[in-house]
């Protein structure tokens, strides 16, 4: 069988990283932990991968050590990892599913990502310290593949390293089957918990189960045939100690294409163990990078880029204000008269001093607005009462035919308003704010 050749997957694996790494930042909006640490193992592997077949792409020249052991140390964590974030779904599903993390205070949140970060990265991390037990040597180094982990095929490496992914699957696989269980008990109840998780919606809560049973259903099959290949491949070696097995570390294997590739059961184990990280993240986008905040996401960074670059966006602008209905707030003006939408208000004729009076009743002051006309208030329409129009400047004030006195004068600072040039109200005309202005 033809293998394709070394581009087509270091083209695969950056792209594998770009796609996963897009929804990173609305998901940390909303502190999703275990889909974040999915999209961290996941992109940052298919990063490692990629470099590692560009940088030894036909040669395996031990270029950068340093590099190596970092590469081959987070490829160990990775392994473990993916399934470990595959886990903090699970469980987070389960709990919605089961009311037991409907209503929560914030240090119950900040427990929930601290266990998620326990497992997440927790296990991840002494899975790397424990794969140094069994290390043979440093590193191995692979033409096309480039670094790559060495662990010597004993007795303890099964318990302390080819292990682990199947049983972090298992627990995820509990979890899964609990959710659906509790889901089905609970399908008129769904809403309502979903609504009461407000950085969860039911779109999101089905493709996380979906993300996360495809993941349960991959992760116990290929790691328990990744542990046939390490049967089949190589014979079981005794534990003779510590010594032993770190005898001659420093060394590095290097191995040039035209050799690993005699061994079947060597190309199917290196190929295999690549080409997952980028299958988990092009899995991923399948699921999330074609939702509906992804495409809300993907019109937001169009708009920015286009005004950058001089692109019109008056498409998708219009489509936007005719989906908002915000035609409805446009006004046009007229002589210098107020927007359409302040109306002329009237109400109950009254006297002109109880128009000016401020012992006002609640009926009285709420029969202001009673009816309203959906015409534009002009200050210098005519009114239709059947008071006289009483100048802001008069000196007097007549109630009944009988004339008031003078109200005292007050020290005033010099006005900057010509009063004579007020438009003048009549008394059946509610003055507001508004109307002043």
């Amino acid at each position: 069988m033809a293998e394709p050749p070394n581009w087509v997957f270091s083209m695969f694996a950056f792209f594998g990283f770009v796609l996963v790494t897009i929804p990173l930042p609305w998901h940390l909006e909303s502190w999703n932990t275990g889909t974040c640490l999915y999209m961290v193992w996941t992109g940052l592997a298919c990063l490692n991968q990629f470099i590692n077949s560009v940088v030894w792409n036909n040669n395996a020249i031990n270029w950068a050590p340093v590099w190596c052991d970092i590469s081959t140390r987070f490829i160990i964590g990775s392994s473990v990892g993916i399934p470990a974030a595959s886990l903090c779904i699970n469980r987070r599903l389960y709990h919605i599913a089961s009311v037991s993390s409907v209503t929560k205070t914030r240090s119950q949140k900040r427990r929930d990502i601290t266990v998620d970060l326990c497992i997440g990265l927790g296990i991840p991390l002494v899975e790397m310290i424990l794969q140094y037990i069994v290390q043979g040597h440093r590193f191995n180094i692979f033409e096309e593949i480039g670094c790559y982990p060495f662990t010597y095929n004993t007795p303890p490496a099964y318990a302390l390293v080819f292990c682990w992914p199947v049983v972090i699957g298992m627990i995820s696989a509990c979890y899964c089957m609990l959710t659906i269980r509790a889901f089905a008990h609970r399908r008129s109840q769904f809403k309502e918990l979903l609504s009461m998780n407000k950085n969860l919606s039911s779109g999101r809560y089905f493709r996380l189960m979906g993300l996360a049973g495809i993941e349960v259903l991959c992760t116990v099959p290929l790691g328990a045939y990744s542990i046939y290949l390490n049967v089949s491949a190589e014979q079981i070696q005794p534990w003779l100690g510590w010594a032993n097995t770190h005898y001659d570390f420093s060394r590095i294997g290097q191995y040039p294409s035209i050799i690993w590739h005699m061994d079947y059961l060597t190309v199917v184990s290196l190929e295999l163990s690549r080409w997952l990280v980028v299958l988990c993240a092009f899995i991923f986008f399948a699921f999330f990078g074609f939702a509906e905040e992804a495409r809300k996401h993907y019109k937001i960074a169009y708009s920015s880029v286009a005004k950058h670059v001089g692109l019109s966006t008056g498409a998708m602008t219009s489509g936007w204000m005719s989906s908002t209905g915000s035609k409805d707030m446009t006004y046009s003006g007229r002589n210098g008269t107020m927007p359409v939408f302040v109306t002329q208000r009237t109400e109950q004729k009254r006297d002109s001093l109880t128009s000016f009076s401020t012992n006002l009743s609640i009926p009285e002051f709420g029969s202001a607005f009673d009816d309203v006309k959906d015409m534009p208030y002009s200050p210098t329409e005519s009114s239709t009462g059947s008071g006289s129009r009483v100048s802001l400047h008069e000196p007097h004030v007549v109630e009944n035919g009988v004339p008031l006195p003078d109200p005292p004068a007050l020290a005033r600072p010099e006005p900057t308003l010509d009063l004579s040039s007020v438009p003048r109200h009549s008394s059946d005309i509610q003055i507001s704010p508004v109307d002043m202005v």
